[in-house]
């Protein structure tokens, strides 16, 4: 089975923000590029917020290119088998923390916005971190740093901030 074939399947069976996921699958029934990087009129893209559950908070990058607090995400890349591999791969890389796992369920969000390059679908995952987690910033982060739950609408944006409410339900 493809990336492609498998973000159908995901977001086939997404339950909630049923316009929203409309948009994605229609996209991507238009668009057989439309998980790529290349694709101009948007594409697919995979976070995952981490999490520290025990502690109460979750790690952000302030991203180099963006100058936000986000979660962790971005492309998708050929070697990605399934969204949830995208997720947590981007999660490893931006974080530098070995053994995250994702939550279980699927995704917990989309959320669609326009970037630099285009517009991106982004399928959103949480992925817990394990005990003793310690994080190393990217060449894609200016910074990394965890925030208490409380904290996030102080630094970041209301789609982050919709993420780690949604995440929280899902805990």
């Amino acid at each position: 089975m493809s990336l492609h074939d498998d973000a159908v399947l995901v977001l086939k069976g997404y339950e909630g923000q049923e316009d929203l996921r409309q948009v994605y699958v229609g996209h991507l029934e238009t668009h057989p590029d439309g998980m790529w990087k290349a694709c101009r009129d948007g594409h697919v893209t995979a976070s995952a917020l981490v999490i520290d559950s025990g502690r109460g908070r979750v790690l952000l990058t302030l991203h180099k290119k963006m100058r936000m607090w986000l979660q962790m995400g971005g492309h998708c890349e050929p070697a990605d088998g399934t969204l949830e591999e995208a997720a947590l791969r981007e999660a490893t890389e931006e974080s530098g923390i070995a053994g995250l796992t994702l939550l279980p369920g699927g995704p917990v969000r989309l959320d669609r916005h326009h970037t630099p390059c285009a517009w991106h679908l982004d399928v959103q995952y949480a992925a817990l971190a394990p005990a003793g987690a310690v994080e190393a910033i990217s060449d894609e982060s200016l910074d990394l740093r965890w925030f208490a739950y409380d904290e996030v609408a102080d630094v970041a944006d209301d789609s982050v901030v919709r993420l780690v409410r949604a995440t929280r339900d899902r805990l």
